[in-house]
């Protein structure tokens, strides 16, 4: 599974920012390892240079194997908060989105035939 990293030019993209995200991220989704291909982390600050509560935010897009892409966002004071909120969010869609599949035993976008 690849995780991509992006912040915007007003949230302190360093390596300890990213990498601290990036760990969290990967592991409440950790579960999913084997049936992702990729994950997009995006982080920015909505206000810019202004304050405000929850101006920071998440967004995370998980691409399943051989199927649509899965993307939620949220929102916080801080980056961290909002990513651990993204990751709890997207941990729980994926839940529902591969069990329907391992309930319903076929393949969720099964080739088409004519």
């Amino acid at each position: 599974m690849q995780v991509q990293f992006n912040s915007d030019s007003s949230v302190m993209g360093t390596e300890n920012v990213a990498g601290r995200i990036e760990a969290a991220v990967r592991e409440k989704l950790d579960r999913f390892e084997e049936r992702l291909t990729r994950i997009e982390i995006h982080v920015r600050d909505e206000n810019g240079p202004k304050h405000g509560a929850d101006d920071k935010s998440c967004t995370i897009e998980a691409r399943p194997a051989g199927g649509r892409a899965i993307g939620v966002t949220e929102h916080a004071s801080d980056v961290d908060t909002a990513a651990r909120k993204a990751a709890n969010t997207l941990a729980q869609r994926l839940d529902r989105h591969f069990g329907k599949a391992d309930r319903h035993g076929h393949d969720p976008r099964p080739d088409k035939v004519m």
